[in-house]
């Protein structure tokens, strides 16, 4: 098993640190994208209950803007690992086609809406399919059974850049890979990267909810 505080401590020290009111309008976006639609943020102001100039303070904030992506009418359709528009990692919840940045994204993203979500990816290195199962609390199923995710190394880290640098700088590396041996043999061919198990992955994808929103999470 790796030594997962060894990893995340670096992690959560670059980590964006997000005030109260950041972390309700965080949460909120996630659930209004995973109904399949651009966001517009007075649509997201309705459904929080607040006035649109506090989601528009939220997510102006360096802490927020650095994970969003709009479209030419100004609606948000990508957010935090989570997008409405086709990326490499499809998302399924609740019967709607989602997408994400990265592999890791699939395995932090359902506790945020708190639900299961089907998970397919395409293996980097053997170009086969990878399925899973996510639910809140662990995944439930896989398909390879040996499945594992490649990473970056701490060091590599590189957070609150835009949305589009991390995608090129960090999502470009962390896939589900069909079983360790083909995990070691893309690592070997990119610097900085290592694999970690399934289990260890999702558990990492935890503790970064945990950091990232805390009590937030836990009362919604």
């Amino acid at each position: 098993m790796a030594d997962l505080q060894q990893i995340f401590a670096p992690l959560a020290a670059a980590d964006l640190q997000l005030n109260e009111d950041q972390q309700v309008v965080a949460l909120g976006l996630y659930r209004e994208l995973a109904r399949g639609t651009p966001v517009r943020r007075d649509q997201l102001a309705s459904t929080l209950g607040i006035q649109t100039s506090e989601v528009n303070e939220a997510l102006d904030s360096d802490a927020l803007s650095c994970l969003t992506f709009h479209d030419d009418q100004k609606a948000i359709v990508g957010f935090g690992g989570l997008a409405v528009v086709e990326m490499g990692h499809k998302l399924i919840v609740n019967g709607q086609k989602l997408y994400t940045w990265c592999a890791w994204d699939a395995l932090f993203i359902p506790e945020l809406l708190d639900t299961t979500a089907e998970v397919e990816s395409i293996c980097p290195e053997t170009r086969s399919t990878v399925r899973l199962r996510v639910a809140p609390n662990g995944v439930e199923a896989i398909e390879p059974t040996e499945t594992v995710v490649s990473f970056l190394l701490p060091d590599a880290l590189r957070i609150g850049q835009t949305a589009a640098e991390t995608i090129k700088s960090f999502c470009h590396f962390v896939y589900f890979l069909v079983s360790p041996e083909a995990g070691h043999t893309w690592t070997e061919r990119h610097g900085g990267t290592f694999v970690l198990s399934l289990d260890d992955a999702f558990a990492l994808a935890q503790m970064l909810n945990t950091h990232r929103f805390g009590s937030v999470l836990r009362h919604s």
